[in-house]
């Protein structure tokens, strides 16, 4: 009989300016099975590092940051990591924001506000059609 192989880890890196909902997506993302939080950052240059290094397989990514934009950071990491999904969590969830997200490279783009649980479903969906 054999033995299913058990599929590698969700890595995942969290950049978001608030610590009380840094912490909170990191409890929950951390909580779920086979979901690794490789990294966490509050500025776009701790970002960029942070997911350059990690080379992640998603990024829940805050546009508002301390000292620049969550934009820029996905303008800059995403043609470097075209492998990792990027999840757009924003309080600003403004049909402007939404464009300029996906242009440059998010795969998806939530409401802090109302759509932080569906951050949870995209990455456990990550788990099983990603690797």
């Amino acid at each position: 009989m054999q033995v299913a192989a058990l599929d590698p880890p969700t890595n995942v890196f969290i950049v978001e300016d608030s610590e009380v909902i840094r912490r909170r997506l990191a409890g929950m993302l951390g909580d779920m099975d086979g979901v690794t939080v490789v990294g966490e950052a509050e500025t776009p240059r701790e970002a960029l590092e942070g997911i350059l290094r990690t080379r992640p397989d998603s990024v829940v990514l805050d546009l508002h940051l301390i000292g620049g934009s969550g934009l820029d950071v996905l303008r800059q990491a995403h043609p470097q990591t075209p492998g990792t999904v990027f999840i757009v969590l924003t309080n600003h969830p403004n049909a402007q924001y939404r464009r300029a997200c996906m242009e440059a490279g998010a795969a998806y783009f939530f409401d802090k506000s109302h759509d932080i649980e569906k951050v949870r479903d995209v990455i456990a969906g990550l788990g099983t059609t990603h690797h």
